[in-house]
């Protein structure tokens, strides 16, 4: 065999085992995406925009844990800086437009992407891409929930 029909089955090698160890935190990020699409459903007393806000609070504050056990003084401001963006955002959408969840959601998904492609908070090789697939899921499902006119609480 060639040296380059080697790398080609290195290559492919290689991109298997990335895509099997990636499949269990994309298949857990799309049950818990709708899960938390139809979380208001389990909380029926709460407005579900209330509830979505404080989905996508919590979401946003677990890099702020992978950060303090990163220890770096800039990663741990950097991941409370966004983290506190990302609540600022939704205590906006609490009183004017569940929408802005979905915004948020879609934004902290690139955020996601973005950190998996950087790895600028250390060890959370497979968190990235669980929760990239957890926000977009829910953003898709709480989007047509909104657009079909859906009432957790009525």
């Amino acid at each position: 065999m060639s040296a380059s029909g080697s790398a080609l089955g290195d290559q492919r090698a290689s991109t298997a085992t990335w895509t099997s160890s990636l499949r269990t935190p994309i298949l857990w990020g799309v049950a818990v995406g709708i899960l938390q699409a139809g979380s208001p459903a389990g909380l029926w007393w709460l407005d579900s925009a209330l509830v979505w806000a404080i989905s996508l609070v919590i979401i946003a504050s677990i890099y702020v844990g992978f950060a303090v056990a990163d220890g770096r003084p800039i990663v741990i401001a950097v991941e409370v800086g966004v983290a506190s963006g990302f609540v600022i955002l939704a205590a906006i959408a609490i009183t004017s437009s569940p929408w802005l969840v979905v915004v948020g959601l879609v934004g902290h998904g690139i955020k996601d992407l973005w950190q998996h492609r950087t790895q600028f908070v250390a060890n959370t090789r497979w968190w990235p891409p669980f929760c990239l697939v957890v926000d977009g899921v829910a953003a898709v499902v709480i989007a047509v929930l909104l657009i079909s006119g859906v009432d957790f609480n009525g």
